[in-house]
C-alpha cells in the first residue's frame, strides 16, 4: 500500500453504495467493522447511493475518479467489488472479501451477480494488492485465486449483540416429547440449501419427534419449489425487525444452517449471544467459526443428522450447548479485536502490522 509515515492520518473513501434497503450480514459488517468512528482518527468520506444505477455509477466511475484525483487517499470496498478503473490506483485500494461464492458457485448466482458482480470480483482479485478476509477459510479460497504478490490478511468482524439477546437465559426450555423448534436465518436463495433443512425437520418427525422449522429471511433469487407447497411444519417469517427476531430466538431451541457455502456465517455467531445452540454442516468454515460449540452434521444425510441432534439435546445437552455458544462468542471477539489492532496499524502506515504469521494468509500456509 502506498502509505505515509507511521502514525499518519489518511483520507479514506468508504464505499457504502450497497447500503440500501434491508440490512443483512454483509451490510452489518460494513456498518460495524468499517463505521467512520471505528476508523478514527482517519478522515472517512462515505460514498453512498440511492438506487441500483447509482450504485453501479459510483463503483464504476465516482470512486475510481476520487482515487485517481486524490493521490494520498485510500479507497475501502467493504461490500461489493470495485470497478476495473480502480486498478489505476491499485496500491491504495483495500478490498474486504466475505467469500468467493461469486466464483465458485455460478450455478447458484442471480443473473445480476453473474453479469455484473462476478466479473468485477474476478478482475479485482487479479489487480488488488490489499485483500482482507473474514475468516481463514475465506483467506484460503482467496489465496488460491488472487495475485501471487497480494497481501491476504485476516480481519475478522467483531460480533455484537445485534438482536439484544444477551439477557436471555438461553434457548427455550425443552422436555422429552415436546416440539423441537428449529430456527434458520438467511435470504431464501439456492446457496442456503433450505430443502436440506426441511428434510432434517421431516426426519425428526418421522422419528417420532414433533418439530417445527422457523425460517427468517426475504425471498431472493432462484426457483424454490418448497414455497409453492410448503409443508405444515414450515413457518415463514420473512424479514423481521431486530425486536421481533429476538422474540423468535427466545422461543426456539436450535439455530440450524444447511448452507452449501459461507465465508463466515454471521448469524450463527450473533445468536450465540443468547446462548442458542448452533447446528451447521461439517465444513471447514463452520469448524473455524464454531470451534467446539456447535453440532456439525452432513445435511445430505437427514436421518443421521436428526439422530445426532436428538442425542445432542438429551439430558443436559441443551444447557451445556448454551454455555458453549456464549463462550465461543467471547473467543471469536477476542480474535477479532487483535485483527482490528493490526488493521489500524496498517492504515497508519506501520510496515510491521502484518509481520506475524497468524495474521496473514500466505501461499505457504495452504500449499
Amino acid at each position: 500500500m502506498s502509505a505515509g509515515p507511521a502514525g499518519a492520518i489518511r483520507r479514506i473513501y468508504l464505499d457504502q453504495t450497497h447500503l440500501r434497503g434491508h440490512v443483512t450480514g454483509i451490510e452489518r459488517v460494513t456498518l460495524d467493522l468499517f463505521a467512520p468512528e471505528r476508523l478514527a482518527p482517519h478522515a472517512v468520506h462515505p460514498v453512498t447511493s440511492r438506487s441500483l444505477p447509482g450504485m453501479i455509477g459510483a463503483q464504476q466511475l465516482t470512486l475510481p475518479l476520487r482515487a485517481i484525483r486524490d493521490r494520498d487517499a485510500l479507497v475501502l470496498f467493504p461490500g461489493f467489488p470495485p470497478g476495473p478503473l480502480c486498478a489505476l490506483a491499485a496500491s491504495r485500494c483495500l478490498l474486504y472479501v466475505h467469500d468467493t461464492f461469486l466464483l465458485t458457485r455460478p450455478e447458484d448466482l442471480s443473473l445480476r451477480s453473474r453479469l455484473y458482480m462476478s466479473p468485477s470480483f474476478a478482475l479485482a482479485l487479479r489487480w488488488c494488492p490489499n485483500l482482507f478476509v473474514n475468516s481463514r477459510t475465506t483467506g484460503a479460497a482467496v489465496r488460491a485465486v488472487c495475485a501471487r504478490g497480494a497481501r491476504v490478511a485476516l480481519l475478522r468482524p467483531p460480533v455484537r449483540d445485534a438482536f439484544g439477546l444477551g439477557d436471555l437465559s438461553g434457548p427455550a426450555p425443552y422436555a422429552h416429547g415436546g416440539t423441537v423448534r428449529l430456527l434458520a436465518i438467511g435470504t431464501v436463495e439456492p446457496r442456503k440449501n433450505y430443502p436440506a433443512a426441511l428434510a432434517l425437520t421431516a426426519a425428526l418427525i418421522r422419528a417420532g419427534v414433533p418439530a417445527e422449522l422457523h425460517l427468517v429471511g426475504r425471498v431472493g433469487w432462484g426457483r424454490h419449489a418448497f414455497l409453492d407447497d410448503p409443508p405444515p411444519f414450515l413457518h415463514r417469517h420473512g424479514y423481521l425487525s431486530d425486536a421481533a427476531l429476538r422474540d423468535l430466538v427466545a422461543s426456539c431451541h436450535v439455530l440450524l444452517s444447511t448452507s452449501k457455502a459461507e465465508g463466515l456465517g454471521l448469524p450463527l455467531l450473533e445468536v450465540q449471544h443468547g446462548g442458542l445452540p448452533v447446528v451447521a454442516p461439517d465444513e471447514a468454515v463452520f469448524r473455524e467459526v464454531l470451534g467446539r460449540s456447535g453440532l456439525l452434521i452432513r445435511p445430505e444425510e437427514p436421518d443421521a443428522a436428526a439422530s445426532a441432534l436428538m442425542a445432542w439435546l438429551s439430558g443436559d445437552g441443551l444447557a451445556r450447548a448454551a454455555g458453549a455458544s456464549r463462550d465461543n462468542v467471547v473467543r471469536w471477539n477476542a480474535a477479532a479485536a487483535g485483527d482490528e489492532v493490526r488493521f489500524h496499524r496498517f492504515l497508519a502506515g506501520d510496515p510491521a502490522a502484518y509481520g506475524a504469521a497468524d495474521s496473514v494468509v500466505a501461499s505457504a500456509d495452504f500449499g
